[in-house]
């Protein structure tokens, strides 16, 4: 039995073709359910097995060049297709560009780098640590053993009995102290983890930077000066500062550190409750069983620390009263502090 059709048959028909939507019309003409190619597999029944074989084997190979036939028109339409949208759209210069919203540094970033860089110029160096940090460095070797009272304030999430995720980023001095002979004086930042509920003025997850100076002869007239140069730079010339005596485990003695309020100038108002002052942070000389703890000889080397949020020094040099809105990620609240960093 001859096959009535042939491969220039379908070649003819390809010829006036130029879009995808008639050459699946005529790929269902000839290979669809119904087609002509389709329709001559059944009509096989009635020949006999030696036809079967012969016009089987010329009928597959007919359908195997028709669909190759099909599948590079289609390809040729598809890349015709590429092309004209390619050139209309370099043609068309009305066209806008596209726009890149540029990208910058979070605001607690920000107030990090600026701190970070004061700090340095005193000549600090910048020491970062592990947030997962051991029991012993977080508190025992801080002076905070675990009877002290001090240590419920930190209660934390604990990974197991001897780990936990850290509280502040003392634990970083005491395994520097460990580890080098002094002088030093470090300059240590990161995020800290504590149980705290959500609030105005407390996250579970904040950033903490501490410094920590020891040299011999170090006093309380050196922390001072640090600190108020450090004040100066950050919040402004003319912020004053003052030491509260208080308690830390692991200095001795302890202060809190208050500046000067930015609004009324220390004179007084509803900001700082009429006391023209807020607190900032804690402070104090490194207290001689941390040094024991380090291996140092609290009768030859002295210290002092310093410590606080850095969400703390944010509210206050911008103004802020809900810590929240640093971690909601409302765009608005970003682009009010946006600053572009190249």
């Amino acid at each position: 039995m001859k096959i009535p059709i042939s491969i220039k048959d379908v070649e003819k028909e390809i010829e006036n073709i130029s879009n995808l939507n008639d050459l699946q019309l005529l790929k269902s003409k000839y290979l669809g359910k119904s087609g002509k190619i389709t329709s001559l597999f059944k009509e096989m029944r009635n020949l006999s097995n030696e036809e079967k074989k012969e016009f089987g084997k010329s009928l597959n190979v007919l359908k195997n060049d028709v669909e190759e036939l099909i599948d590079r028109e289609k390809n040729r339409i598809e890349e015709e297709n590429r092309n004209m949208k390619n050139r209309n759209f370099r043609d068309d210069e009305t066209l806008p560009g596209y726009y890149t919203q540029m990208g910058s540094m979070h605001l607690i970033t920000q107030t990090m780098e600026e701190i970070k860089n004061v700090w340095m110029n005193m000549g600090f160096e910048v020491v970062t640590g592990n947030e997962i940090e051991e029991t012993y460095y977080n508190f025992d070797a801080l002076n905070t053993p675990e009877s002290h009272p001090a240590r419920d304030e930190h209660d934390t999430f604990y990974i197991d009995e001897k780990n936990l995720l850290r509280t502040h980023t003392s634990p970083i001095q005491a395994r520097v102290m460990e580890k080098r002979t002094p002088p030093l004086a470090i300059f240590s930042p990161g995020k800290c983890y504590r149980k705290d509920t959500p609030d105005p003025t407390h996250l579970p997850v904040f950033h903490q930077f501490e410094v920590l100076y020891v040299d011999k002869f170090v006093t309380v007239a050196n922390l001072k000066a640090c600190l108020s140069t450090f004040i100066k730079k950050i919040l402004g010339e003319d912020r004053r500062i003052r030491l509260r005596p208080s308690f830390f485990p692991f200095t001795e003695p302890s202060f809190e550190v208050d500046v000067s309020c930015g609004i009324c100038g220390g004179k007084g108002c509803r900001s700082c409750g009429n006391s023209g002052w807020l607190e900032i942070l804690g402070s104090g000389m490194v207290h001689p069983n941390v040094f024991k703890s380090a291996g140092y000889d609290p009768n030859v080397w002295t210290g002092f620390a310093v410590g606080t949020g850095i969400e703390r020094i944010v509210m206050l040099k911008y103004k802020l009263d809900d810590l929240r809105d640093l971690v909601r990620n409302d765009e608005r609240f970003l682009q009010t502090f946006r600053r572009i960093n190249l």
